[in-house]
C-alpha cells in the first residue's frame, strides 16, 4: 500500500499544476492576523491545502469545490462525529448545504468509553436531536458489527476494524472539527479516518496500540498515536487509495478537548477558519502549523506538546502515508 499511494501522490503532483508558496499575511475567521512565513512545513509543489476565513456554509463549499474532486457514486458517506451533548460538534447550520449538495449519508461508529454515543439507539436518537436527521440520513456504521481491513504498512497494527456498513459506502468525505484531545493531543483528518471511523471494538484496538480490544486504556501513549496514523492509512487504502476521499478540516471552537467531552473547556483562541486537501496529513499539519502560528494559540500548543500529537503525522509520513510538507492556497481576497 506504501508503494501504491506515494506513486498516486507522485502523479497527482505531476498532473496538477504547481502551486507558489503563499506570501505575506493571512486573516483568521476571528481577525488574526499570521505570517504565512510562520507556517513550518510549507514547501513548494508540495500537496495543496486550500484555506479560508469563510467560516460559513458558502466557504465550506468554495474549499469543497477547490479540490477538483467530486465527491460521486451511488453511495457517499460524510463522516463527522455527532458529538456528546454539550461538546462544540459540527452544527447543522455551517454543514447541512453542503451535505445535502453531495447527497450525502452522515455515517458514524459508536464510542468505546460509554456515553451518549456508546449504543446504536442511543446514537440514533442523539444524531436526530443534533439536527443531523434533518439534513441527511444517518448511518451508525458498527450497528451490525465490524469488518476488518488490512493494514499492509504498519509497525504497530496488521488489521484495523471498521464498522461493517462501511462496504455500502462509495465514496468518503471527511468533515472534520479541528480541535484538541485527550489522549491524542488534536483531533482532525487522521483522527476521523481512524478512530471516527473504527467500530466499537476497532477504537479500543486502536488505543491499546493493536494488543488488546479488552484494555483499550493500556497501551503506550506513541503506541496509540501510530496505531490511529495505521488505522488512517487502511480506510483510505480502502477507499481506493484516496481516490475516493477528500478531507476537510473545520477550524472553529479551538478546545483543547474533543467532541467526545459533553463538558468541554471554553475555547481561549479565535477560530481559524476552513481547510481542505486530497492528502489527510498534509490538512493535519497545515492545521497544527496554523494554532501554532497563532498569538493567542498556547493552550492548544501546551495540549498536543504534551500528548506528543504530532508524533501520528511523523509517523504517518514514515510509513508513506502522506506528505507533512505542504503548499497553503489562501483564497480570501
Amino acid at each position: 500500500m506504501k508503494r501504491a499511494f506515494l506513486m498516486l501522490m507522485t502523479l497527482a503532483l505531476l498532473c496538477a499544476p504547481l502551486t507558489a508558496l503563499a506570501e505575506g499575511t493571512l486573516t483568521t475567521t476571528g481577525g488574526n492576523e499570521i505570517d504565512t512565513a510562520a507556517l513550518e512545513h510549507q514547501a513548494a509543489d508540495a500537496p495543496a491545502v486550500y484555506f479560508t476565513h469563510d467560516l460559513s456554509s458558502a466557504g465550506l463549499q468554495a474549499v469543497y469545490s477547490a479540490l477538483g474532486r467530486e465527491a460521486k457514486g451511488n453511495n457517499i458517506a460524510v463522516k463527522i462525529s455527532t458529538g456528546e451533548n454539550g461538546s462544540n460538534y459540527l452544527r447543522v447550520e455551517l454543514i447541512g448545504d453542503f451535505v445535502k449538495s453531495v447527497n450525502g449519508t452522515i455515517v458514524e461508529n459508536n464510542t468505546a468509553y460509554g456515553g451518549q454515543r456508546a449504543g446504536t439507539a442511543m446514537h440514533y436518537q442523539l444524531a436526530k436531536d443534533h439536527g443531523y436527521t434533518d439534513i441527511a440520513n444517518v448511518d451508525i456504521l458498527d450497528a451490525e458489527g465490524s469488518m476488518t481491513l488490512p493494514v499492509t504498512n504498519g509497525t504497530r497494527l496488521t488489521e484495523n476494524y471498521v464498522g461493517s456498513h462501511t462496504a455500502n459506502y462509495d465514496f468518503l468525505v471527511v468533515l472534520s472539527h479541528f480541535k484538541g484531545h485527550a489522549m491524542g493531543g488534536f483531533g482532525g483528518a487522521l483522527k476521523n479516518l481512524s478512530i471516527g471511523c473504527a467500530s466499537a471494538d476497532g477504537k479500543a484496538w486502536i488505543h491499546s496500540g493493536g494488543t488488546s480490544m479488552n484494555n483499550m486504556w493500556g497501551g503506550e501513549q506513541d503506541a496509540f498515536l501510530e496505531a490511529m496514523a495505521e488505522a488512517a492509512s487502511s480506510v483510505v487504502s480502502y477507499f481506493g487509495e484516496g481516490e475516493r476521499c477528500i478531507y476537510i478540516n473545520v477550524m472553529n471552537r479551538l478546545s483543547v478537548d474533543c467532541d467526545c467531552d459533553g463538558s468541554p473547556a471554553e475555547p481561549d483562541m479565535h477560530d481559524i477558519g476552513i481547510l481542505a486537501s486530497l492528502d489527510p496529513v498534509a490538512l493535519d499539519q497545515a492545521s497544527v502549523d496554523l494554532v501554532y502560528a497563532s498569538p493567542d494559540g498556547a493552550s492548544l500548543i501546551r495540549r498536543i506538546e504534551s500528548r506528543n500529537g504530532v508524533h501520528t503525522l511523523e509517523h504517518a509520513e514514515e510509513i508513506g502515508f502522506g506528505s507533512r510538507a505542504y503548499t497553503l492556497v489562501v483564497m480570501d481576497d
